[in-house]
């Protein structure tokens, strides 16, 4: 269970939104981030402020065992076999470029597939169809279950022979379903495919270990995980890493340089080209040991029953559409709704006018609005510092939405 006074651990929600207390409902966007964290990056800043790798000085060697230090606290929390596969990017979006572009260029083809879903987040969308189309490869997606789940047969349907990769969300941004990674991992290698793991909804909330999953790449962000922004993991197994080309070209990612020819550092180190987000990693670092201390399943409880209380909570409003698995257990802490006849920006706006933060739009998953027959959604977030209050807030602001918009279009 987590504790009741977690919250006095994140000094931003320590304040008033236009004259209320913030109820903020948008961690799937970004997390708050906790004292830890931010007393960590102050503590790099103020003591071992330097570069990493490249210096014999102490303040070289604090930093760089610091930042190296954060590389083995994400290979533990996602249990990789070794650092070599953990590689520090700038984000999930980062991550997924990377595999598309060094990896499926090099492995796709003419004529081969790439399966993916219709509730991915643009991030990994995007690169896929450019892939797609600079290699006249067909993408592909695996159609959903009314509910936004997916099914194993229409996922074996829509793996083939010709599928080089697929493709797919921990958990959706929108829907909040969790997909089963482990066994369409399974179909993907029985068919001689990859699988590429968007963990940005996913590794924040569950416990993952890529080793059970068997996933081949994982990607995740910093941000959505209490830690900073513009820091991110790409995790991929070591013989499909050490197969890439690298992308970033200049220091610190290689190993001999020539007039005419150079030759690439070991890994990690080669996909690291640049001075690193050293801050950022050390935060990260920081954030974990925070999750840990709290434990991921203590997390993923506590959210399961927030987003059972708001699932009956919003159910009871009459011209509410709730979407996605109504099962808690088959979602992450999320819920994404519609009211009947308002627009969700307005909804948001109303409720940011009563101190509660939510998130409104197409929440870059236009194609899942498309298959969910809306343009747009509203869309409330939990983490480790919600409570149920922070969820009667927000019935009672829904109510006071719907009032005022019926008013509105008497």
């Amino acid at each position: 269970m987590i504790k009741t006074d977690i919250r006095s651990y994140f000094p931003i929600l320590d304040q008033e939104i236009n004259g209320h207390p913030l109820v903020y409902l948008d961690s799937a966007a970004t997390t708050q981030k906790p004292i830890q964290v931010i007393e960590a990056i102050k503590h790099y800043y103020e003591n071992e402020n330097s570069n990493v790798h490249r210096g014999v000085h102490t303040l070289g060697n604090r930093a760089t065992d610091s930042y190296e230090g954060a590389r083995e606290k994400v290979r533990k929390f996602i249990n990789a076999k070794s650092t070599e596969e953990i590689i520090f990017t700038r984000g999930t979006t980062d991550s997924l470029n990377m595999v598309a572009a060094s990896f499926g260029r090099a492995n796709v083809g003419e004529g081969d597939e790439i399966v993916i879903t219709y509730m991915e987040h643009h991030s990994n969308l995007i690169p896929w169809q450019q892939l797609a189309k600079e290699k006249n490869a067909t993408l592909k997606y695996i159609d959903m279950n009314p509910d936004g789940t997916l099914s194993m047969d229409k996922v074996k349907e829509a793996i083939t022979d010709q599928t080089k990769i697929v493709s797919i969300a921990f958990a959706s941004n929108v829907l909040g379903t969790v997909n089963p990674i482990k066994e369409i991992a399974a179909v993907a290698h029985a068919h001689g495919a990859v699988i590429v793991v968007d963990g940005a909804q996913g590794v924040p909330h569950f416990k993952t270990d890529v080793q059970d999953l068997d996933c081949d790449f994982l990607a995740f962000s910093g941000h959505k995980m209490c830690g900073p922004t513009g820091i991110g993991v790409l995790y991929g197994k070591k013989e499909h890493l050490e197969n890439m080309e690298p992308l970033d070209f200049g220091g610190e990612m290689i190993s001999i340089v020539g007039l005419y020819e150079s030759t690439w550092a070991d890994l990690p180190y080669k996909f690291e080209g640049g001075t690193p987000n050293i801050a950022g990693a050390i935060g990260l670092g920081a954030a974990i040991d925070f999750l840990e201390e709290i434990g991921m399943d203590n997390i993923i409880e506590h959210e399961h029953n927030l987003s059972r209380y708001a699932i009956e909570k919003l159910s009871a409003i009459d011209g509410v559409s709730i979407y996605g698995p109504h099962d808690p257990t088959k979602r992450s802490g999320l819920v994404t709704f519609n009211i009947d006849g308002v627009h969700p920006h307005d909804v948001a706006t109303i409720l940011d006018m009563e101190g509660i933060a939510v998130r409104a739009g197409h929440h870059c998953a236009q194609p899942l609005m498309k298959w969910l027959e809306c343009t747009a959604t509203a869309r409330a977030s939990f983490y480790v510092y919600n409570t149920e209050a922070d969820i009667d807030r927000l019935v009672e602001g829904l109510r006071t939405a719907k009032e005022y918009f019926a008013n509105v279009n008497e």
